[in-house]
């Protein structure tokens, strides 16, 4: 009789291999009284309410008690939502979250009137509370703010805006409904002869079927479903999008993308340069998957064969233990004081969650605050080698807010989007550069350098041809073109002949995925993946071959949290994405690849 491995009870773990959150609460009694302070503190936001343009000493004051309530609310939210993701099935837990949740809500009600009151203080008044010593430590916070100024309208402006928020989320809300829930893709039979139910979780797993007839009827079966739907879809999207517009008008941007960029700072140049980039190296693309089409064996290549790995994962065994030593060989050229403290915490400091566990979260999370570690939720699996990058990937994420909250104080601690994607993909780029410089058998070379390759073709190219589509149709918006269901698949294909080019065959509904994709209801966000890759690219190489310096300018990026605009933070560490050499080079990079694997298939 076949044995059956059962998945444990959250009780069956050993400690070791659990995160310890007493660090931040010893105990849920401590939650409940941290929760009691922070309902206390709310009202004290009444007492600065029609003070704030008073004096300099006034505002820091404000400013003070606003970091003392985020750092216990922060404390609080983090330890709920990682004691609910330990077991997603725990009432007890997904009730304390649900509580904090709403009195972040009654909390954030509260202070909405700290940021229009601050910008509503004259210029001239401002300017000299901005030279006081008083508010030197804010400067940085208080000039962000000020930069929306000439965004901001009247208070009953504000208000009727902010009246509209539940309704200009509507959108949103009907397509993950619609998406998440109602959407039904039937079965699916893998290659073990096994009924899989298909979902918008197991669509990817069996489009890397090493069976073919399984990809094409996950494909088949998943867009159906799409299209069935798909007059609905297109008109959720086109009604956000329809609404990005609208709020960028109101607030007298120039267009709903130059709104969306505006707060981190980032010029349209960024975005155009990073499209043309692409576009200029998309023979490699064609190129690349004339090379998939060869090693497949296939007549013709289509969409549901681009996942597969071309060389199929042999067996690996990859202990936790064994994972941690790898990553910190591969992150040495950090020197120290970063292996030293990473090693640590995933080792006996008890910074992550390492094995599944009944009910628990899927996938992989790095979550903390400013005063507990970097907690990392795994599902760590020592047969699958991407178990190995994904720990690899949180640990960056997780170093990026050790060294940031270790460097900054609480309210310059907080990095960006822009930037967050970067420590993770860079320690990636070291840990499969360590494995390179050492695999001996030909076949693993390949499986290294085709994962690479997909990595790049995934989060630089197909996330820029979905930025490209974001302009494209935020544009037609602009410009009263109708946003219908054929005008937008007519769009979305038109990309996807760009850049597939005749080396991939288009099949029937696949310029449907322009209306399937969650980021595109948070406008002009997917960018950030782009940029953020061929950043990491370009500083892992620059430590890989450089030498103290290099070094130690990306443990200063990584220390500066959020004490700078994000493109002046790359810039300092030696990335300048106002010029089109950051992705050129990443381009290039993603070249040499497939031309080595040319050789190696």
């Amino acid at each position: 009789m076949m044995k059956k491995k059962s998945v444990p009870l959250r009780s069956q773990l050993k400690a070791v291999d659990t995160w310890d959150l007493t660090r931040m609460f010893p105990a849920d009694g401590s939650w409940e009284l941290g929760y009691k302070k922070l309902e206390g503190m709310i009202p004290v936001f009444d007492e600065f309410r029609g003070t704030l343009g008073h004096s300099a000493k006034r505002l820091r004051a404000c400013c003070e008690f606003e970091v003392k309530f985020n750092r216990l609310a922060e404390l609080l939210g983090v330890y709920a939502y990682l004691k609910s993701s330990e077991d997603v099935t725990n009432n007890v837990y997904q009730g304390m979250l649900a509580r904090f949740s709403y009195l972040a809500t009654i909390a954030a009600e509260k202070a909405s009137f700290i940021e229009p009151e601050i910008q509503a203080i004259p210029k001239k008044k401002m300017a000299a509370f901005l030279e006081s010593r008083e508010l030197a430590p804010y400067r940085f916070n208080l000039e962000k703010l000020m930069r929306f100024r000439p965004h901001i309208l009247s208070g009953k402006e504000e208000r009727v805006l902010a009246m509209q928020g539940e309704v200009a989320g509507s959108a949103s809300k009907i397509f993950g409904q619609l998406n998440d829930a109602d959407l039904k893709f039937g079965f699916v039979k893998n290659e073990d002869g096994v009924q899989v139910e298909l979902t918008q979780s197991s669509f990817r797993s069996l489009l890397e079927s090493p069976k073919r007839a399984v990809r094409k009827e996950a494909f088949t079966k998943f867009y159906t479903e799409y299209a069935d739907h798909a007059n609905t879809i297109a008109a959720t999207l086109s009604s956000s999008v329809l609404q990005d517009v609208y709020h960028a008008r109101v607030r007298n941007f120039s267009s709903a993308r130059a709104g969306a960029l505006f707060g981190e700072k980032v010029p349209d140049a960024v975005y155009d340069s990073l499209i043309e980039a692409v576009h200029a190296n998309l023979d490699t693309v064609y190129r690349y998957l004339a090379l998939r089409k060869r090693a497949l064996r296939v007549d013709a290549l289509h969409a549901y064969d681009t996942y597969v790995p071309i060389i199929p994962e042999g067996k690996v065994n990859i202990p936790y233990a064994k994972a941690v030593d790898t990553i910190c060989s591969a992150l040495s050229p950090l020197g120290p004081d970063y292996m030293r403290t990473l090693r640590a915490g995933l080792l006996t400091g008890r910074w992550v969650d390492r094995y599944e566990n009944r009910g628990k979260r899927s996938g992989a999370f790095s979550y903390g605050c400013y005063d507990s570690p970097p907690y990392i939720l795994m599902n760590y699996k020592p047969e699958v080698q991407d178990s190995m990058f994904t720990l690899a990937h949180e640990a960056g994420h997780s170093m990026h807010s050790f060294y940031s909250a270790k460097a900054q104080p609480y309210h310059y601690s907080h990095y960006t989007i822009f930037v967050a994607e970067v420590a993770s993909t860079f320690n990636e780029q070291l840990l499969n550069a360590h494995l390179l410089d050492r695999v001996k058998d030909k076949k693993d070379r390949a499986r290294l350098i085709n994962r690479e390759i997909d990595e790049i073709r995934g989060t630089i190219i197909r996330q820029t041809m979905f930025a490209e589509y974001e302009k494209i149709i935020h544009a037609m918006g602009e410009q009263g073109e109708p946003l219908t269901l054929e005008s937008l698949r007519g769009e979305y294909m038109k990309l996807l002949q760009t850049y597939f080019g005749t080396a991939m065959v288009l099949d029937p509904n696949l310029d449907l995925e322009g209306l399937r994709i969650p980021h595109f209801y948070h406008a002009f966000y997917v960018y950030k993946y782009a940029t953020g890759l061929s950043a990491a690219i370009a500083l892992s190489q620059a430590v890989l071959h450089g030498g103290t310096r290099e070094r130690d300018r990306y443990l200063a990026f990584l220390k500066s949290g959020g004490s700078k605009y994000p493109l002046d933070q790359l810039r300092a560490a030696g990335v300048d994405l106002e010029k089109p050499e950051p992705v050129a080079n990443a381009m290039a990079h993603f070249k040499a690849l497939v031309e080595e694997l040319e050789t190696l298939v």
